[in-house]
């Protein structure tokens, strides 16, 4: 998944990517603990809604401190007695201010065969580009017939920009027209270093980068043909997708745990700062301010530091355009369990 696309197109990074190798000179992060009471809006938020969540995950959790609270969550008769009984709010900070972006999974119309209107393909990842790395660039691939007549293509969809933004978003959904559904998850890619068409637009002084977001980018590659579509080329990579079929439509994408994320609890973050599947109390300023425990169930390329944060809005365009709004101070809190939350405290024994 991709944090907010507007952000991300400038900023040139897949959020459904593996994550590269942890960057040098990290910050020494510090740890605060802090009183259920510290936390706005504590006792309004839904918690059973948030336990649901954490028990999606929970199991997959292999250290014992974890493996006795999920045992103990699945006896939980209040989500809030459960929370407060077990775990401490711990705020970490490495010095950089707090960011909360969104990002949602795209709904494409699509078809199983190509047609005149179904005429672009999402392509599954050829043998040949999972062995030599850099691969194809994106023009290569789509230009020079390298893919023609091989039986790669998962489905067909109706609009090259939107599956351009579906490789920006790593995952998504393809509606075809008899009502079944097809969900798409990141595969690979082609090798080649992403380049953000927001900032080249930008340096071309089409745009300003306050201006720039995804929708504006869509509607400027639309009413531009031709050079529309060579600016899409301007980014050499290319990501191949594979049919996820064990996810039933009705239930979110799969996230860095390989389980199905929520709409509104589950959100994408730096694992070097907060471990997944750990509670999150997420309270973001901006136009919509949240006050809600999430879950740590993701994670992505862009997401880097103790307090960054992405929210998964959910799925389709009216998600798509909510996460967009997203660009938000705030603070995050990480829940612990109790004697992990202590651990961290200056001079306690490891």
């Amino acid at each position: 998944m991709i944090r907010t696309v507007g952000a991300a197109i400038l900023a040139g990074s897949l959020m459904a990517q593996p994550l590269a190798g942890d960057e040098p000179d990290l910050p020494e992060p510090t740890h605060t603990i802090l009183q259920f009471s510290d936390l706005d809006g504590w006792a309004e938020d839904d918690h059973d809604a948030a336990l649901a969540v954490f028990k999606s995950t929970c199991r997959d959790l292999d250290d014992p401190d974890w493996r006795a609270l999920c045992a103990a969550a699945e006896d939980a008769g209040s989500g809030r007695s459960f929370f407060e009984l077990f775990f401490r709010p711990v705020l970490i900070e490495d010095g950089s201010p707090a960011l909360f972006t969104g990002y949602f999974e795209p709904e494409l119309d699509g078809a199983p065969r190509r047609s005149a209107r179904h005429a672009w393909p999402v392509y599954a990842m050829p043998p040949e580009a999972q062995e030599a790395q850099p691969w194809l660039s994106r023009r290569e691939i789509l230009t020079t017939g390298v893919m023609n007549g091989r039986g790669l293509e998962i489905a067909w969809v109706d609009d090259p920009v939107e599956l351009f933004f579906l490789q920006v978003q790593g995952s998504g959904r393809i509606r075809f027209s008899d009502g079944r559904v097809v969900r798409v998850g990141y595969a690979g890619k082609n090798g080649h270093e992403y380049r953000s068409i927001g900032l080249e637009l930008v340096r071309r002084g089409t745009f300003e980068a306050h201006e720039v977001s995804a929708d504006r980018i869509k509607d400027w590659v639309r009413s531009n043909p031709g050079v529309g579509e060579e600016l899409l080329h301007h980014n050499p990579s290319y990501v191949f997708f594979r049919e996820v079929s064990e996810v039933p439509a009705h239930l979110g994408p799969l996230g860095a745990m390989n389980r199905s994320i929520t709409p509104m609890r589950s959100i994408a973050v730096d694992p070097r700062y907060t471990q997944l599947g750990a509670p999150v109390w997420v309270e973001k300023d901006g136009r919509a301010p949240l006050r809600r425990l999430m879950i740590a169930q993701d994670t992505g390329s862009a997401i880097k530091g103790a307090q960054r944060a992405d929210v998964f809005v959910g799925t389709g365009a009216e998600a798509g355009r909510e996460a967009g709004t997203y660009k938000d101070p705030g603070r995050m809190v990480v829940l612990l369990p109790i004697q992990r939350a202590y651990a961290l405290l200056p001079g306690h024994a490891q």
